[in-house]
């Protein structure tokens, strides 16, 4: 699904369970049959991701901060167990070899986006560590942007909580923990394609937060209508559980706090507005008790209001937001600001917030966007921020001269392309239905057929919250350890509510509360703005551990693991060739036109219509691996019956050219003799050879010096040297010099620049400084020279 620093993202496509039989057990309980139906309901194929070597429940801040610390630091800290110190790589004789270990820092999950940790809590004390493989649940896709032929992949991951987890109606608001309901980690990650190496490369993340109104709230769906009444369930003068939220906000992301409400402030009947009231309350009376430098920001914004008025513009005021609080977080970078932006700093750059270290930039202080679902008004607020954000990452990078992102752009119509898969698979999992409302509607561009299409996904929606919501939350219960049958007790299905499993302060007789004025961690204030999680202490490093690696072990060897030598593979299935690129699927093909991915484009001019529809699921997932995220595919009834593909426009896109060269065939549905045919081009014209010729004996020589470079990539121990010795005569013998790095897939030294290079190079410096340097005798008859030439 990505790459990111050459760890491969994987997406969880098929799962089995497998019975262990045991003595002890003679007879089936009666009920595990029920259990087991109602846990298989959690479809492990949707949207699950892991990854063997990339921890994805922490952000990329934290893995290239707190897991690249110098590991004296660790020494003194860490004490490993005869568990923790056993080598999986013994029994094979690999430990034997001196000098074949790799050390490295591996960190323990946040258990908060993991899912399967409940699972794995069982055995986690008595398997080896390498036999835990922890899972994400969310979105994961990435994105080819070609800058002149220089690749950057733009990624996007979306982490859902795994704490008060479940459906849009059953479950609202906060639990007594602080957790709230539909709370979603949204991190975009920037990276120069061009070196996938940590240590080498240059990367850059931006954090954003979606979550429900942290209070008691309902709303009640037995009255069947299609907005229910919202409830405050118990009154919280003090306002606890919004002081547990931000507590955990502050301790993983730092300050400022950002709020932003997207709910109605305005209406004829109080809805919205409820929470509007509270909300304000809440933050009022904690911003009381924090330090004026640390208080949260709360930012009201009846975005529903500014739909309708046709004065407004709504991306307009959208994008106002978005600099404010883009310039108050900042964003996280791995390397230092590059010397033209000191040369030519941009006013932007100069108000930007976060913290400035050595090696570059660090996020201090996250967004936190809802609206009353978080799902449709919250999507494109996010990324307006994000296309924000994005801007000043390419700023960052050196890629663009300023931190300025217009729409109509091929880099901000991949963006959004984006961000609506990743809108649309985060609503199908809370609400049911895809984005009713997408961005294209709030710029007021949208075409004259969406609007039937919001229409079934409203409807959609309803069926899904009405008759199926219920039986998801159940399995959500019983696959995350919410509920654990217990012979004697009820079972799921017999219970009337699952308030009392989510809430579990309501089962006990004297809860402890905190300080109604001290109510944050004292560790957290201590170290602000800068987030706990991320600060050198003792308390953090004992979620540290020291692992041992074999150098040649598949998990840290990147050039295998991305290139793939020993499998068989096409150039179509391979993932850096498959995923959405900016050049093949945005750019015009028009001969002349300015290939930059930031040249505003018409329409018309764009290899991608901007009014266009993914009416085609079957052809856009073909086209883009990263879709595979989104929902699947309806059958061809659903889409024969359903209305929204009956328009003329939707049947264009059906059969329009796809990308491959395999010749198609369109019949008109008016006219049945009419058929056009695409006509494919010769493969001598598309490559420039006949590739079913065979080779001659230079190409075979190159590419025998080609696969030689790939054994270099390591030192060779004596039998693959023996093995090179005996190679055919007219292939050039390389012998490796040096290891690579653990991180780095090739390495390369400085060229060494002659003294008159050098001398020009600093003319050149001190020319942009002001400072001239004086014509000699060749410059001086040069310049006659070219004056005779151009004017005499």
């Amino acid at each position: 699904m990505a790459d990111i620093g050459g760890h491969a993202i994987y997406k969880v496509e098929d799962t089995n369970m497998i019975y262990i039989p045991n003595d002890s057990v003679r007879i089936t309980h009666p009920d595990e049959a029920r259990y087991l139906r109602i846990f298989q309901n959690v479809d492990l194929s949707s949207n699950f991701y892991f990854s063997y070597s990339y921890d994805l429940s922490h952000s990329l801040q934290y893995n290239l901060t707190v897991l690249r610390m110098p590991l004296e630091m660790l020494k003194s800290e860490t004490t490993q167990t005869r568990q923790e110190s056993f080598d999986i790589f013994e029994d094979e004789g690999l430990i034997t070899q001196g000098g074949s270990g790799v050390f490295g820092i591996c960190s323990e999950p946040y258990m908060k986006y993991v899912w399967n940790g409940e699972l794995l809590d069982i055995i986690k004390n008595t398997v080896h560590r390498d036999w835990l493989l922890y899972i994400i649940h969310g979105f994961c896709g990435q994105s080819k942007l070609l800058i002149y032929g220089r690749p950057v992949y733009v990624t996007l991951i979306a982490r859902r909580s795994s704490k008060f987890a479940g459906t849009r109606f059953l479950k609202r608001g906060a639990n007594c923990e602080g957790d709230v309901a539909n709370e979603v980690e949204t991190e975009q990650i920037l990276c120069d394609a061009s070196v996938m190496s940590f240590t080498a490369g240059s990367y850059s993340s931006y954090v954003q937060v979606r979550g429900s109104v942290p209070l008691y709230w309902s709303q009640d769906i037995s009255t069947m209508m299609p907005k229910p009444p919202i409830t405050l369930d118990q009154a919280d003068p003090f306002a606890h559980v919004a002081a547990l939220h931000f507590d955990q906000m502050l301790q993983r992301f730092g300050s400022p706090i950002i709020i932003l409400n997207l709910v109605k402030e305005r209406e004829k009947r109080k809805h919205e507005r409820i929470l509007s009231e509270e909300l304000v309350a809440a933050v009022t009376y904690l911003n009381q008790f924090l330090p004026p430098e640390h208080t949260i920001i709360y930012i009201p914004w009846d975005m529903a209001k500014y739909t309708k008025s046709k004065l407004c513009n709504v991306l307009d005021r959208l994008n106002v937001i978005a600099e404010s609080v883009v310039k108050k977080t900042g964003f996280f970078v791995n390397r230092p600001d590059s010397y033209c932006s000191i040369l030519r700093p941009d006013e932007k750059w100069n108000e930007l917030g976060g913290c400035v270290i050595p090696t570059g930039r660090l996020q201090t202080g996250v967004l936190r966007t809802n609206c009353v679902d978080c799902l449709d008004r919250t999507n494109t607020a996010q990324f307006m921020v994000g296309k924000c954000a994005l801007a000043y990452q390419l700023y960052s990078l050196g890629l663009i001269d300023k931190p300025n992102l217009q729409f109509d752009t091929d880099a901000v119509r991949l963006f959004e392309e984006l961000y609506e898969d990743h809108g649309d698979t985060l609503s199908l999992q809370y609400g049911g239905s895809q984005l009713v409302h997408r961005v294209k509607t709030y710029r007021k561009i949208a075409p004259w057929t969406q609007h039937s299409k919001d229409i079934m996904q409203t409807l959609s929606r309803y069926y899904s919250n009405a008759f199926s919501d219920a039986d998801r939350q159940d399995s959500i219960n019983l696959f995350l350890g919410v509920f654990h049958p217990t012979e004697g007790k009820p079972h799921l299905w017999e219970l009337p509510t699952d308030f009392y499993l989510h809430h579990k302060n309501t089962m006990r007789l004297l809860p402890t509360r905190r300080s109604y004025t001290y109510w944050w961690t004292p560790e957290v204030i201590k170290h602000l703005p800068l987030p706990y999680d991320e600060v050198i202490c003792a308390a953090n490093l004992k979620k540290l551990i020291v692992k041992k690696f074999h150098k040649y072990e598949e998990e840290i060897d990147i050039h295998n693991e991305f290139f793939r030598p020993y499998e068989l593979s096409s150039f179509d299935d391979t993932f850096c060739l498959a995923m959405t690129s900016s050049a093949r699927d945005f750019m015009p093909k028009t001969v002349g036109i300015d290939p930059s991915p930031f040249t505003v484009r018409k329409p018309d001019e764009t290899g991608k219509s901007v009014l266009g529809n993914k009416s085609n699921r079957e052809e856009a997932v073909l086209q883009r691996k990263t879709a595979a995220s989104a929902p699947p595919p309806p059958s061809e009834e659903a889409v024969s019956s359903s209305s929204e593909d009956d328009s003329g426009t939707d049947r264009e896109e059906e059969g329009s050219v796809s990308q491959r060269s395999t010749p198609v065939k369109m019949t008109d549905t008016g006219d049945s003799t009419k058929v056009t045919e695409n006509v494919v081009q010769p493969m001598k014209e598309v490559y420039g050879i006949n590739l079913s010729d065979g080779l001659s004996e230079e190409d075979l020589s190159i590419y025998s010096r080609f696969v030689q470079l790939g054994q270099s990539q390591h030192k060779q121990d004596k039998s693959s040297q023996q093995l090179c010795s005996r190679c055919p005569d007219g292939v050039i013998k390389l012998t490796p010099i040096s290891a690579f790095s653990q991180d780095n897939i090739y390495e390369v030294q400085p060229p060494r620049v002659d003294r008159k290079s050098t001398e020009i190079f600093q003319a050149h410096i001190q020319a942009s400084q002001g400072i001239m340097q004086p014509l000699g005798k060749e410059d001086t008859s040069m310049y006659r020279e070219y004056i005779r030439n151009r004017y005499l």
